[in-house]
């Protein structure tokens, strides 16, 4: 009885944290942000660096956490049904794997850059950057179409470094995946680098229309005029001119707020 209680009030604790909105659960939730982060620079950097001791140990010591991440956000889940039904979930499996495997191939590395796209996307960390980046609250949507972009290329890039090394001579590292990777995406089509088999068409057609499309889509973020984000309280329209002071389709007055007051 009293073990079930302690495992209760754990799981109160851990649920504070992550689904909280006090300032340490907003603390925790930036420490995660950041070491996604630092987790994709360590995937970067180590892709092109002999795998040596230092490597493995890092991999270790990445893995756990992620490992002891994944445990706690099981156990704070109503349901583990729907908790593995999220690609989040499965996402974080991919990556405890990459990293803990001693045998892994540093070719998948890419797995790994997947929690940071989870993590941008969880609705409490996004209202907090809103609410703490005014830099941020004013493009988020080009923030966001960059991430889905980079996140994008830098999976592609895993994907034809782990299918390609080893069977392709023009394939020698990652700086020729990522090469070959961005002149795809972008259409250029230098030809100096090709994939082979079907398997590696199949990889250059899916580099080149969605990768156009998250491209696009960047640039259309970025030359459209500039919204902010403000929701009508009337008809729930998202996005209003800076100046807005009525909802241009329901007519409603709107209140943004700004850095002036």
């Amino acid at each position: 009885m009293a073990r079930g209680r302690a495992a209760e009030t754990r799981r109160d604790r851990l649920r504070a944290l992550y689904e909280g909105r006090s300032r340490r659960a907003h603390t925790f939730r930036y420490a995660l942000l950041i070491f996604d982060l630092v987790t994709i620079v360590f995937v970067i950097v180590t892709s092109f660096l002999p795998h040596g001791l230092a490597t493995t140990l890092g991999d270790a010591l990445f893995g756990a956490v992620i490992l002891a991440d994944f445990g706690a956000r099981l156990a704070i889940s109503g349901s583990r049904l729907r908790f593995f039904a999220r690609p989040a979930a499965w996402a974080d499996l991919a990556a405890v794997l990459s990293f803990l495997l001693p045998l892994a191939e540093e070719g998948l590395g890419f797995l790994r850059i997947l929690r940071t796209l989870r993590l941008l996307r969880t609705y409490q960390l996004l209202a907090r950057l809103r609410v703490d980046f005014p830099f941020f609250r004013r493009n988020e949507a080009v923030v966001l179409a960059a991430i889905n972009l980079l996140v994008f290329i830098f999976v592609m890039t895993g994907i034809v470094y782990t299918t390609q090394h080893g069977s392709n001579p023009q394939i020698r590292n990652y700086a020729d995946a990522l090469y070959f990777t961005v002149t795809a995406l972008t259409t250029t089509g230098f030809g100096d680098i090709t994939l082979q088999g079907t398997l590696g068409r199949m990889i250059s057609v899916v580099v080149m229309i969605f990768g156009v499309t998250l491209f696009l889509r960047l640039a259309q973020v970025l030359f459209r005029p500039n919204k902010v984000r403000a929701p009508c309280k009337q008809c729930g329209l998202l996005l209003h001119e800076p100046d807005a002071i009525h909802c241009k389709h329901c007519g409603a007055p709107v209140r943004i707020e700004t850095e002036g007051g």
